[in-house]
């Protein structure tokens, strides 16, 4: 029940991100606001480091493989996609079309077994369920 919980704030929150941020980008550009939205989110987890406890930063160097490294980068790529959607289509048509993307994907990832997650066999009910969402967005377009 936990895990839903968070899952369900964290849609909340990220939907609310991504108003904000492209608010703040009409006014101060794309490539600022992303770097405004990085900058505040290592500066809260410097915080959170220091309040919660301190392992070691030398610790991340020895992640293996060293391509998982790559999350921040993604990050500033995924404040961007979504601030360039949610002004071209708008906060909930953008929602609806990111999270159908990440349902996808995270299928496909869990069907081929990369990036070190088990592998799992395919299942036609959760084929379904991504083709009633895609039939979802549709009819909410429409």
């Amino acid at each position: 029940m936990f895990g839903v919980l968070i899952a369900l704030v964290s849609g909340a929150l990220m939907s609310i991100q991504g108003v904000f941020n492209t608010q703040v980008t009409k006014q101060a550009g794309l490539w600022v606001s992303t770097g405004w939205v990085q900058i505040t989110a290592f500066l809260v987890c410097v915080a959170a480091w220091l309040f919660t406890g301190r392992p070691a930063v030398s610790a991340l160097f020895q992640t293996d493989p060293k391509y998982m490294l790559l999350g921040g980068v993604i990050g500033a790529f995924i404040t961007v996609t979504v601030i360039q959607s949610m002004s071209s289509l708008g906060p909930a048509r953008a929602v609806m079309l990111i999270v159908i993307a990440q349902l996808l994907v995270a299928y496909l990832i869990e069907l081929s077994g990369v990036f070190g997650v088990e592998r799992q066999p395919f299942e036609w009910r959760k084929m379904v369920g991504m083709a009633l969402a895609i039939v979802g967005v549709v009819i909410f377009k429409w």
